[in-house]
């Protein structure tokens, strides 16, 4: 894997209440900002970007895998998500067998839709399932039924289309036997991937709210981690194998697009909010033009838009609102909002926090040479005690317990690695 594509679509039926994604429930935002209008807002940004990188001598790879998330990027109309591949596809272009990924609300497709993205190149659809229990899907204020969950997957899977479901356990008022209930449910439906996540709630959405009000009780961490350990044991049973601390597969059917996240390579990321990661750029790239804000204490300002000295990897993000985004594009500039630099600590802390949440685990020899210095056997010796990670002295990998206090692992490495 070399690049990536992620396209974020910010538009949703209705805005779920646990959800703080850069979503919106308004069809048309204005500018071109609109469901009718998307594709084409999106494959101009495509064009801008790559004039970008082909300015900065940014030598273009082909594409191993195109991602789109969101928001619900079905409610776009299934023509306009292929139309977006083949014009990547032409950008870019592409390497034998590419991963091509939507996800999908299982209100929003059927199997013409599904027919149609097939023929259209998409190789993989991930549904957001979160539960098979009706009152739990009340809570998570999800508008589909697990009928429809149902329906769709099969549909999928007779296309030959790979499928993977997401779930969401914690709910408050969600029992051990519900989510028994939901792992068992998306089992029966013999996905070749499942993503189970812990529901996390900000404050500043409208289930974050109900909690610290009283209207709804506070997850647990005992209950979520209880959770965890009977999806781990019900999928492994079943033949899926955790690769991602939130992730499991059948073997050889893991996510390549979230793999390329965790193993850092580059991407592009296009759409309101959506992230760019760019390593081993010259002192001569020169950031786009725009209104975008950077931070000066990085080394970037407004009137010197050249790469800090010894900086060679950059994260960049799009403006964040539809509308001055799209606005953006019109003006004829790459919609970045702000930028920063990756310096050697950054690099360092991203390769430890990514590495110890992948069963391929973190090889300490590699992190050692980033480092700049050697990590001492006495720092894994005693994890390893602890039954935070496996037995080795070569590659720092999680236990199930591990898995669990993931932070506290980081956290220990970070300041053996960083402290004198």
């Amino acid at each position: 894997m070399t690049f990536g594509l992620y396209i974020h679509v910010p538009f949703c039926l209705k805005r779920c209440g646990y959800c703080d994604f850069n979503t919106y429930t308004s069809m048309d935002m204005g500018e071109g900002a609109s469901v009718d209008h998307y594709a084409t807002m999106i494959i101009e940004e495509m064009a801008l970007l790559k004039r970008w990188q082909e300015e900065n001598g940014i030598a273009p790879e082909a594409l191993s895998t195109i991602f789109f998330g969101g928001g619900t990027p079905t409610v776009l109309k299934a023509l306009d998500l292929v139309r977006m591949v083949q014009t990547a596809e032409h950008e870019w272009g592409v390497v034998d067998n590419p991963e091509i990924t939507t996800e999908a609300n299982p209100d929003t497709v059927d199997a013409a839709y599904l027919q149609t993205l097939k023929a259209g190149g998409f190789t993989r659809i991930s549904f957001g399932m979160q539960s098979a229990v009706p009152h739990v899907l009340k809570t998570l204020e999800r508008t589909h039924t697990p009928e429809n969950v149902v329906t769709n997957v099969k549909a999928a899977q007779a296309l030959g289309l790979e499928c993977s479901v997401d779930l969401i356990y914690g709910t408050p008022g969600e029992s051990i036997d519900d989510w028994k209930t939901s792992v068992r449910s998306a089992l029966a439906m013999q996905p070749t991937h499942i993503s189970a996540y812990a529901l996390t709630l900000e404050p500043t959405t409208p289930m974050g709210r109900k909690v610290d009000y009283g209207i709804l009780p506070k997850p647990n961490d005992d209950d979520e981690a209880e959770k965890y350990e009977i999806a781990d044991s019900l999928f492994s049973e079943q033949g899926l194998a955790w690769y991602e601390i939130s992730n499991w597969a059948v073997p050889g059917h893991e996510c390549r697009h979230n793999l390329g996240y965790w193993r850092n390579i580059d991407w592009v990321g296009l759409g309101p909010g959506a992230h760019s990661h760019f390593g081993h750029l010259s002192a001569s790239t020169t950031l786009p033009q725009g209104t975008y804000a950077v931070d000066s204490h990085e080394g970037f300002t407004r009137q010197h838009r050249s790469l800090p000295s010894g900086c060679s990897s950059i994260r960049a993000w799009d403006i964040r609102h539809p509308r001055r985004w799209a606005h953006a594009i019109h003006q004829g500039d790459v919609p970045w909002q702000g930028a920063e630099s990756l310096n050697h600590q950054a690099t360092l802390e991203e390769a430890i926090m990514l590495g110890v949440r992948l069963h391929e685990g973190l090889d300490v020899e590699s992190i050692n040479a980033l480092a700049g210095k050697q990590l001492q056997p006495g720092i894994v010796q005693a994890l390893h005690e602890e039954g935070l990670i496996e037995e080795s002295s070569s590659t720092i990998v999680p236990t199930l317990h591990g898995r669990l206090l993931n932070d506290l692992i980081v956290e220990r490495l970070l300041d053996a690695y960083t402290l004198d």
